[in-house]
């Protein structure tokens, strides 16, 4: 049994009363996030991710090839695999208790401590099932082994009831766990979520390809929306391969084809399995998983595919004579690629009980020679896609070497009276006065790269912010101050803010927020408004403050293409403009950073096309305009549940 000790000073007085002696699970529920990292809707999820760990062991091991996943009508959830099935005999070292009992009761017991019942393994600090026993009301184990079944009941650590032979069983084998999580530990309210169990099942079943995972779900769980299936079998042959072709599907990429492969480690270490794309636009991703758990830090494995990339291409423009190559980095080659690394390696050395980080050393080298090998033989036996892909990445070198020379390059001012350092996110326009220029500020990376490649390099500007920017009405004028968003739109404008506000050293004719036309965006918006009606007045009342307004679905029929800004506009023109033969399609856009650039070109950049509102304080408002900006942004909340309940009835649909 595993003790922990913690002292409680009284005043006055210490001694041995004071010591308190916590056994069995009691430190799991004492202090959760020790051991599955706090009592979060992450840590919930983590609860089920643990038994599922457990069950892949043995699927990974080859003693299991289906499980089964329930989310049930109560909030419990039933794993069940057709494994050995946990041992049920008495353990050696507790003569009264079966194996199972210990497993589910004891801290640090399971049979992953060393290679003998499993050569590779997720489940490895002998903590798992018996920390989702300890956090559990109820928890119900049946084993079937040896042609027979046996059942055990358990809540908050304890065993409440024997082991019990419910008979014989000659078909059926394996461990079938359900669970409710504990409401005392979690909170009343707090549930497990269909589409994050499914999402983790899905990808449990791309990370080996030999297991077939059978999903259910209860469909009163089912919110409107959710798009998660009630039932569904989970089996992919083509492993990580067939994930990444899917979540790519509707972007272009450099290559035709992905760089994957799946090879064994050398020194007889395990293997690795690899899928990885360079998407022309947006983003980049890297998902790695160790032993089917994910590794959302990252870790050596990561680091050996980012060396094996970087080594690679450099060789081969060294090969083509390129010598540009030379001054490609891992952050050209690997930040803007999707890409998935999953590696089975004995005794893996985590950071942390959650496992977030891998940290073992020999897993770089080993994946690196291992991704390496392969990449050499991929680009030189398809030089055409390693030259695309070499010209990519030196474009990203070209594109790192001007946002480092931007941050130490000073523009003119409009009026030549000054020079500013300009944020180095921003991608500035060339023309050299602000007449006809115009600055879109948009949220996130991913929608900067879009609209960068959408722009009018002469005469529009980009500068990406990161989420959602301060609410300038209820912070202090030091938080203000220190905010990286604000300084990045002051320093990009050039005129200064509040009382050095100087409308000549504006740099551009427009400022023009563009955000996706969500709910998400429309707050962005908000806040942004709500910064320039603050802090630069004057830029809003001379005309200079606009708001883009991208499309919300695209509707096709044939050879016709229109766009629609929301849903009344959707049902305006498929009423009036598609009323012919032939299956009218209606997509919706997710977001800016998902618009191809060509359609964020024409439907919100190009002059002529785009549609822009600009932004007016009401002729002899300024007071009103005051009390409503103080109402919805101040910093009472009372003010705004008050508009709240009086403008309710108004909101008929709500996009959330």
């Amino acid at each position: 049994m595993s003790d922990l000790f913690e002292t409680t000073p009284v005043a006055g007085e210490y001694s041995a009363k004071d010591i308190e002696v916590l056994e069995g699970l009691e430190p799991v529920r004492m202090r959760p996030g020790m051991y599955i990292g706090g009592t979060d809707e992450r840590a919930l999820h983590h609860l089920v991710a643990e038994v599922l760990d457990n069950s892949m062991d043995e699927a990974v091991a080859g003693h299991a090839s289906r499980i089964e996943m329930s989310l049930n009508a109560d909030g419990s959830v039933t794993i069940t695999d057709n494994g050995r099935g946990i041992p049920v005999d008495p353990h050696p070292k507790y003569k009264d208790k079966s194996a199972l009992e210990v497993i589910l009761t004891t801290l640090h017991s399971g049979g992953k401590f060393n290679s003998k019942a499993y050569e590779t393994s997720g489940g490895l600090h002998g903590v798992g099932i018996s920390v989702v026993n300890a956090l559990s009301d109820t928890m119900s184990v049946e084993v079937a082994r040896d042609k027979q079944v046996w059942k055990q009941e358990f809540s908050r650590g304890h065993a409440l009831t024997r082991l019990e032979n419910l008979g014989p069983t000659p078909n059926r084998r394996g461990t079938k766990v359900t669970f409710h999580p504990d409401p005392e530990i979690f909170g009343e309210k707090a549930h497990l979520k269909p589409a994050r169990l499914y999402q983790s099942a899905k990808s449990k079943a791309y990370l080996f390809r030999g297991v077939e995972i059978r999903w259910s779900c209860d469909p009163d769980l089912l919110r409107d929306g959710d798009d998660t299936p009630v039932k569904d079998t989970l089996h992919f042959p083509g492993g990580l391969n067939d994930y990444l072709t899917t979540t790519l599907e509707k972007r272009s990429r450099v290559t035709a084809e992905n760089f994957h492969g799946r090879v064994p480690l050398a020194e007889d270490m395990g293997n690795v399995e690899w899928a990885i794309a360079w998407p022309e636009y947006g983003d980049g991703s890297t998902r790695s998983y160790c032993n089917t758990v994910p590794t959302p830090q990252g870790g050596t494995h990561e680091a050996g595919m980012r060396a094996a990339l970087l080594k690679g291409i450099k060789a081969y423009g060294e090969l083509i004579g390129n010598k540009k190559a030379a001054q490609i980095t891992g952050e050209d080659i690997f930040v803007a690629a999707c890409s998935l690394i999953s590696v089975f390696i004995k005794n893996p050395q985590f950071q942390g009980q959650t496992k977030d980080k891998l940290t073992t050393p020999e897993a770089a080298r080993l994946v690196e020679m291992a991704v390496r090998d392969h990449f050499d033989h991929w680009l030189s036996g398809a030089p055409d896609m390693a030259n695309d892909l070499l010209a990519w990445a030196l474009e990203r070198v070209e594109e790192r070497l001007r946002r480092r020379q931007e941050k130490d390059t000073k523009r003119q001012t409009a009026t030549n009276k000054r020079k500013l350092r300009l944020p180095g996110k921003l991608a500035d326009c060339s023309h050299n006065s602000a007449e006809g220029t115009e600055i879109y500020i948009v949220e996130g990376d991913s929608a900067g790269g879009s609209a960068k490649q959408a722009r009018d390099r002469k005469t529009q500007a980009i500068l990406p912010i990161r989420g959602k920017i301060l609410n300038v009405a209820s912070a202090t004028r030091d938080k203000i101050r220190a905010n990286q968003e604000i300084s990045d739109i002051i320093q990009a404008l050039g005129c200064g803010a509040g009382d050095k506000y100087d409308e000549d050293d504006l740099r551009y004719e427009k400022i023009i927020i563009m955000t996706d036309a969500d709910v998400d965006g429309a707050h962005i918006a908000t806040l942004l408004m709500t910064y320039f009606y603050q802090e630069m007045p004057e830029l809003v009342k001379n005309g200079h403050l606009y708001l883009a307004q991208p499309p919300l679905y695209r509707i096709a029929q044939g050879g016709k293409v229109l766009y629609a800004r929301d849903d009344p506009h959707k049902d305006e023109l498929m009423a009036t403009e598609f009323t012919g033969r032939g299956k009218v399609e209606v997509s919706r856009f997710k977001g800016l950073g998902e618009m191809p650039p060509a359609q964020l070109r024409e439907t919100t950049m190009t002059r002529g096309k785009r549609t822009l509102l600009r932004i007016v304080i009401p002729e002899g408002g300024r007071l009103e305009t005051s009390e409503k900006v103080e109402h919805l942004m101040g910093k009472k909340p009372e003010l705004r549940f008050q508009f709240i309940q009086e403008n309710a009835e108004r909101a008929k649909e709500l996009d959330i």
